[in-house]
């Protein structure tokens, strides 16, 4: 069963390599950190469960450093702070937990990631939709089943599965490999 799950993984990584596309849209996310960071913009980055993990990770990826000692980069995991996800949750709904963060912290020439394994997401939705309101790109990580959020997302990076741990396999690497491309822009 094991070797398996790695063979499946390792199928997924392979097919990842060969998707043209994808690499085209991780090269094209890779530039707009860079430029929203050099320009003096942040990144915003949000998901739920295991996607709220991610967000965490990928926006520590810039604030403290991925291989190289450098000066922080701009980035923030809208998941971290449990005052405000359940006073919005609360008081509003768990739908506003992230499109209120983006009403008060997105700025236009700011990057919204949102991570969505079904890319139906009802919280990061609405946070893409305020991103669109508040002029702030939006960037959707996800697997291969285009659904609500890649309709409205400005650029969509699919990793080629349907299944969620596999695609939060592919995911993380994704990630590291925007937090390498960007890191090696800033030394």
């Amino acid at each position: 069963m094991i070797k398996k799950i790695v063979e499946k993984a390792a199928a997924n990584f392979s097919e990842l390599s060969a998707n043209d596309r994808c690499i085209q849209n991780v090269e094209t996310a890779s530039v707009w950190i860079i430029d929203a960071m050099k320009s003096g913009h942040k990144i915003l980055c949000c998901g739920n469960g295991g996607s709220a993990a991610d967000a965490q990770h990928f926006a520590g990826e810039f604030l403290c450093r991925f291989y190289k000692d450098r000066k922080p980069l701009p980035a923030i995991a809208l998941t971290t702070d449990t005052s405000t996800l359940t006073a919005i949750a609360n008081d509003y709904s768990y739908e506003e937990v992230f499109s209120r963060q983006v009403e008060a912290l997105g700025s236009p020439g700011d990057l919204l990631f949102g991570i969505s394994t079904s890319g139906a997401s009802k919280n990061v939705l609405k946070a893409f939709q305020m991103a669109r309101h508040r002029q702030v790109k939006t960037i959707l990580l996800t697997g291969s089943i285009e659904r609500e959020i890649a309709k409205i997302s400005d650029l969509t990076i699919k990793v080629p599965s349907s299944d969620t741990p596999r695609i939060q396999e592919m995911l993380l690497l994704v990630e590291h490999i925007l937090a390498e491309v960007v890191e090696k822009a800033f030394l």
